[in-house]
């Protein structure tokens, strides 16, 4: 009877142990990264409707956006909705947008990426902790044209990989872009 009273203990610690293991996990997993849902066509034709993504929350306590990260975001105004879009424009930058080209500075953006040409006009200067934002598919995205500026502190973290589904998995290529004297 003192044998199985121990097996019940032992197995009651097991459990214990395993529960405990799996709360630190499940903590820790979510305090590095987030797994999002693409919803929309904004990021066509870098992200399909429907995708999954990793993302990293710690890349940016450390360092800062680089244009052409793909950035998911909390919505400035509404802070319930979470975003994912391209950065264009740093802290400093003048964003132009204009006869189908967008330029940074003066200087044309080389977008391989988007899925068209953008329709639209405008003039933005980045002030300190703020990011220009774009989407893809630039005629058919919600973002900074439209709704201004992003504050630094509603940045969420970085995409890493796509993981779901399984035949689009891939990690994700934040091009750099090239910027070419106009």
């Amino acid at each position: 009877q003192l044998e199985q009273k121990q097996d019940w203990k032992h197995f009651g610690m097991d459990i214990l142990e395993t529960i405990i293991l799996a709360l630190v996990l499940y903590f820790g997993i979510n305090a590095l990264s987030a797994r999002v849902r693409v919803d929309g066509f904004s990021m066509i034709p870098t992200l399909q409707n429907g995708e999954y993504i990793l993302v990293n929350k710690l890349a940016y306590k450390t360092g800062t956006p680089n244009r052409g990260d793909i950035i998911v975001f909390r919505l400035p105004g509404d802070e319930t909705q979470d975003l994912i879009k391209r950065v264009i424009g740093l802290p400093g930058d003048t964003v132009k947008v204009g006869d189908g080209i967008v330029t940074i500075n003066g200087q044309k953006l080389e977008e391989p990426y988007i899925a068209q040409t953008p329709l639209y006009f405008g003039e933005w200067v980045i002030p300190v902790g703020s990011l220009f934002v774009l989407g893809d598919n630039r005629n058919d995205s919600r973002d900074s044209h439209q709704w201004g500026l992003l504050p630094l502190q509603n940045v969420i973290g970085k995409s890493v990989l796509i993981y779901w589904p399984p035949n689009d998995w891939k990690i994700i290529n934040h091009t750099d872009e090239v910027l070419n004297a106009q």
